[in-house]
């Protein structure tokens, strides 16, 4: 690195940590401040669905009569987790990133309460529960919509496959 004899680059640079050291929350502390002025929220990031290539866990062809999924299930299609299975309550089960959700989801793309699947005697539905993030069935950002086997519900970077049990 070259000196200016200004003195103007000092100025400049920002401080890197050292590899392996994180960055610190305030000039010259090793800690975060915990004192009032320090926000404790934990926003949700804004995330706009892609067409992330990737190969599925699940395929909608296979989602009707899966073998021992007893009502409906979410296949984790694509994203963190994939593969993973979710199978539904008999009434309502909520999805989010808060720790009491059913379905605990730990991403910033997710809200603390994004969503709720309500399974009822007419079948399967969704219900956004006003995330940042919306939720989407089938690439179409919805505030409730109703499911069936095969649709694929989009929370956050979470592609979940609507599956139907064969028993």
């Amino acid at each position: 690195m070259s000196h200016d004899d200004s003195g103007a680059q000092a100025e400049d640079q920002a401080v890197q940590p050292e590899d392996g050291e994180e960055a610190s929350g305030a000039p010259g502390s090793d800690e975060l401040s915990a004192g009032p002025e320090f926000d404790h929220g934990d926003p949700t990031v804004i995330y706009v669905p892609g067409m992330e290539g990737s190969h599925p866990a699940f395929t909608p062809a296979n989602a009707e009569n899966v073998p021992g999924v007893e009502g409906f299930a979410l296949v984790v299609e694509r994203g963190p987790r994939a593969g993973m299975t979710f199978v539904l309550s008999s009434d309502t089960t909520t999805v989010g990133r808060h720790p009491d959700s059913d379905i605990f989801l730990d991403d910033i793309t997710v809200s603390r309460h994004h969503c709720r699947f309500v399974v009822s005697a007419e079948g399967l539905a969704v219900e956004d529960s006003g995330s940042t993030n919306g939720t989407y069935v089938n690439g179409s950002r919805v505030d409730r919509a109703d499911l069936r086997a095969g649709d694929e519900v989009i929370v956050g970077k979470y592609h979940l496959l609507v599956a139907a049990g064969d028993a």
